[in-house]
């Protein structure tokens, strides 16, 4: 398509003589595609905030723990307690080949942590090396419990971050230091700072973890577990497998097999899928609010053609008269929709940038975390090629409508 000077100078032309009008269409257009835009940005940086609460925690793990029994079986009454020991690892592990890590857990909650004259409420949990493969520590300050601290059943821990907050002062280094917790010293070796919002047995920022051993004979829990937290295999998914590693529960603890109270199974994998599907309703709602408004946009461009092609009747029939082709009609109005369409739209998306440019920095974290609100090279591309298409479609009907014109019926109405 030819786009001369001659042909701009008629669009400013045509825009200046309907302003108003040229105005609203051109704000429909603008608004259109700022809110397409911004609202696809705007998920996105949601989806990715959204996400980012659950860093380093495996997508495809598992957590059990017992409840009391909901059926009555084998002699033993409806309501019984009962607990799960270590030996239920193995029998897990050996009864089901697709599990990947697998490894008990223990906790006790609200006990007094004292470093010289501060005192804490605090959360200890007794954890194996393995555990930072379920749920990733972030390690600010030294290290993590190794396997010689379970091996020797070393008495030395690593603390959340609330926890030394309450307990040292600003900058000062804990590692090296000993806290007390329940009249028992413990080395501090390791500073962890949470970073998600999964909260297995409490929140870890309040927590003060120690080696397995050490709190199975702190506290003389026995063989005893609270919980068996496991991750499987690539490819395979965490419900295929739960019936048969409830049932190897059951089986061992004489639960019944129907009971579905008994064993309790957190499946963190059906749970990220959830939020998955969540945010992919999410961005089919806003595709749909944005191409809708901006649909409405092109409508009102083409409506505007629509009353510029008719109130310019006589102009075309005189241009028609003096030799102008049918082509060079539909090129002067196509050209004219393009122009109004593309203007507006390029202003709609330029100040979508800058706003979700302005979200963008107001959700920076202190620790310097960016979350991706901008779009991304070929959506914004997209966009460009979706504007173009729009400005043609909506300058079809009114430029059919104008080669349609006689000259001489057009001269008459004059």
């Amino acid at each position: 398509m030819r786009f001369d000077r001659d042909i701009f100078e008629e669009i400013l032309i045509t825009i200046t003589r309907n302003k108003t009008r040229s105005f609203l269409t051109a704000f429909g257009v603008f608004w259109g595609i700022f809110m397409l835009v911004a609202l696809m940005g705007g998920g996105q940086g949601m989806q990715g905030m959204m996400q980012s609460q659950f860093d380093g925690f495996a997508t495809n793990s598992g957590f059990i723990w017992p409840q009391p029994t909901g059926e009555a079986y084998k002699g033993f009454r409806k309501g019984r307690w009962w607990s799960m020991d270590l030996d239920d690892v193995e029998r897990v592990k050996k009864g089901v080949d697709e599990i990947d890590v697998i490894t008990p857990t223990l906790s006790r909650w609200n006990r007094n942590a004292v470093y010289q004259d501060k005192k804490s409420t605090t959360i200890i949990k007794g954890l194996y090396p393995v555990y930072n493969k379920i749920e990733q520590q972030n390690i600010e300050k030294g290290r993590f419990i190794n396997d010689v601290d379970i091996r020797d059943g070393r008495k030395v821990c690593v603390l959340g971050d609330r926890i030394y907050e309450n307990l040292f002062e600003k900058d000062q280094d804990p590692i090296g230091q000993f806290v007390k917790v329940d009249g028992i010293y413990y080395q501090v070796i390791g500073l962890t700072k949470s970073n998600d919002n999964i909260n297995i047995q409490g929140d870890n920022s309040e927590s003060i973890i120690i080696p397995f051993s050490t709190m199975q004979r702190t506290y003389n829990m026995g063989r005893n577990i609270e919980l068996l937290c496991f991750t499987v295999k690539p490819g395979v998914k965490v419900t295929d497998i739960q019936p048969r590693i409830e049932g190897i529960i059951k089986e061992a603890h004489l639960i019944a097999p129907e009971d579905k109270q008994a064993v309790m199974l957190l499946n963190t994998e059906a749970m990220f899928s959830m939020m998955d599907n969540l945010f992919n309703g999410i961005n089919i709602l806003i595709w749909m609010v944005g191409l809708g408004t901006l649909l409405a946009g092109a409508i009102g461009v083409s409506n505007i053609m629509m009353v510029t092609v008719k109130e310019r009747t006589t102009e075309i029939g005189i241009r028609r008269a003096i030799g102008a082709r049918p082509q060079d009609i539909l090129q002067q109005i196509l050209s004219e929709s393009i122009v109004l369409t593309t203007v507006a739209g390029m202003a709609g998306i330029t100040f979508a940038v800058l706003v979700l440019n302005v979200m963008e920095m107001a959700t920076t974290t202190d620790a310097g975390k960016v979350y991706p609100f901008q779009v991304t090279f070929w959506m914004a591309i997209g966009t460009c090629v979706l504007l173009a298409v729009l400005g043609v479609l909506a300058g079809l009907a009114p430029a059919y409508r104008a080669m349609a014109i006689r000259p001489i019926e057009a001269i008459r109405d004059e």
